[in-house]
């Protein structure tokens, strides 16, 4: 009697066991098939990832290996301020005959031709009388793009040298192109001396403009994917 009821204990015992491991697997093996979906993200994530690092390092080899064609020739030019370089680069073309007339896009509102007439050596200034306008209504490079629009079709320029810093050339002429599709836009990107942009990797300061840069680029482009069009104020959004 007591050896069936012992034999009776053991065989319950062995079926909560065995019920329990059963439990055990299910959970293991629901567990296993759950993470798929989450594999998948981490692998989309990783490619991503890959994807934007490589743009990036693509985009910043671009920027250093940029330089200004030898010898433009168009209507007038345009420089996008930001620099006393871009400005320097233009009046330059300017005295050396390969345009006729310059806009300077996003000047500051209280600055004014003689403010800026200060900052200009002799022959410079005589240009910046007679040949240069200032466009104040420009915030951003959406902005420049509108008021550049204006001021070539106010004009009746068909061809524009484009003066703006190596690293933000690219974002400019997508907005340019967008904003102008049927003026001819020649890039001339200008060098900061103070800017290591050709060994941007172990620069701490260059790397970090690239990084915004690459990111403003790309915010860019997703933005005209979007909404293929300037808007049509000259201040613009982004």
């Amino acid at each position: 009697m007591i050896l069936s009821s012992m034999s009776d204990v053991v065989r319950h015992r062995t079926t909560v066991a065995s019920s329990q491991i059963e439990r055990s697997g299910d959970s293991v093996r629901a567990r296993r098939r759950r993470p798929a979906p989450v594999r998948v993200g981490a692998v989309l994530t990783l490619c991503a990832v890959v994807l934007l690092a490589a743009g990036f390092v693509d985009f910043a080899r671009g920027v250093s290996a940029t330089k200004p064609p030898v010898d433009p020739h168009a209507d007038a030019i345009v420089v996008l301020t930001g620099g006393v370089a871009r400005i320097d680069g233009a009046l330059d073309l300017l005295a050396d005959g390969h345009a006729s007339r310059v806009l300077i896009s996003g000047v500051n509102r209280v600055v004014t031709p003689a403010i800026l007439a200060d900052t200009l050596s002799g022959d410079k200034r005589d240009d910046l009388a007679c040949c240069v306008d200032l466009g104040h209504d420009a915030r951003n490079t959406i902005g420049n793009a509108a008021e550049t629009r204006q001021w070539a079709e106010s004009q009746g320029f068909t061809s524009l040298i484009v003066v703006t810093s190596d690293y933000h050339m690219a974002r400019s002429m997508i907005e340019l192109r967008t904003a102008m599709p049927a003026i001819r836009l020649i890039p001339y990107p200008v060098n900061n001396p103070d800017l290591h942009l050709d060994k941007w990797w172990w620069d701490p300061p260059a790397f970090g403009l690239l990084v915004r840069e690459y990111a403003k680029l790309l915010y860019a482009k997703a933005r005209l994917v979007i909404a293929p069009s300037v808007p049509p104020d000259v201040a613009g959004e982004g």
